[in-house]
C-alpha cells in the first residue's frame, strides 16, 4: 500500500499497519527508514525485527533503534539518568544508547537499546498511535547506500513491505548516536547530522 503522508487518514492507516505486526517504510527527520512494531511481553511475538532483517539483509548483532514518541517515554526502559545535555536534543536527530531495566516491558534479551524520540510531529503521533516504541533503520540493503529517492524505494522494496508512507524527510543524514556509560559519560559511536 502506498500512502500520503499528508492524507487525512495516514497517522490511523500508519499505525494500524504497524500494530498488525506489519513493517512499513516511513520518512522521519532524517532519512526514510523500516519500521514495525517492538514486542512486549505478555503479548504475542509479531518478531517484525526478524521480518526487516530479513528484507535488509543485516545481521543479528546490529540491533535496530527504537523510535519513542516523547523525550521522557525513555524512562519507562531505563533507570540511567540520562543528561540534560542529551534531553534537550530530544525530539531530533540523536540516538542514545541506555542500559534496560529488569522490570522494562520490552520483550528482548538485550541489556541495552538505542532510543530515538524523532523530530517529525507526524511520526511521533503514529509511535504515540501504537503504544509503544517501533523500530526505524535506514532503507537499504545492507553494505548498500541509503535510498532517499521515494520512486527508487518503491522499485527496490514495495513488493516487500506492506506500506510505503511518501513525505519528505528533512534531514538527509542518519541521527547521531551516542553510548550513556555506566559512569555518567557519553560516548559518541556515530557522528550524524546532530553535533553535540
Amino acid at each position: 500500500m502506498i500512502l500520503e503522508k499528508d492524507s487525512k487518514d495516514s497517522i490511523a492507516l500508519a499505525s494500524s499497519c504497524l500494530k498488525n505486526g506489519g513493517i512499513a517504510i516511513l520518512p522521519t527527520d532524517t532519512v526514510y527508514g523500516f519500521s514495525g512494531i517492538v514486542d512486549v511481553r505478555g503479548e504475542k511475538d509479531l518478531k517484525t525485527d526478524e521480518k526487516i532483517r530479513l528484507i535488509k539483509g543485516r545481521a543479528e548483532d546490529k540491533p535496530l533503534i527504537q523510535l519513542i514518541a516523547s523525550p521522557s517515554d525513555i524512562f519507562l526502559y531505563t533507570k540511567q539518568q540520562v543528561p540534560e545535555k542529551l534531553l534537550s536534543k530530544w525530539p531530533g536527530p540523536l540516538t542514545i544508547i541506555v542500559k534496560i531495566k529488569e522490570d522494562s516491558q520490552l520483550s528482548t534479551s538485550l541489556t541495552s537499546i538505542a532510543f530515538r524520540c524523532p523530530g517529525d510531529l507526524w511520526l511521533r503521533k503514529v509511535i504515540a498511535e501504537c503504544g509503544r516504541p517501533i523500530y526505524s533503520t535506514s532503507v537499504n540493503r545492507s553494505g548498500f547506500p541509503v535510498l532517499q529517492d521515494f520512486e527508487e524505494i518503491k522499485k527496490e522494496f514495495e513488493a516487500e513491505v506492506d506500506m510505503i508512507v511518501s513525505g519528505t524527510c528533512t534531514g538527509g543524514q542518519p541521527s547521531t548516536i551516542v553510548s550513556l556509560q555506566s559512569d555518567g559519560t557519553i560516548k559518541i559511536l556515530r557522528q550524524g547530522s546532530l553535533v553535540l
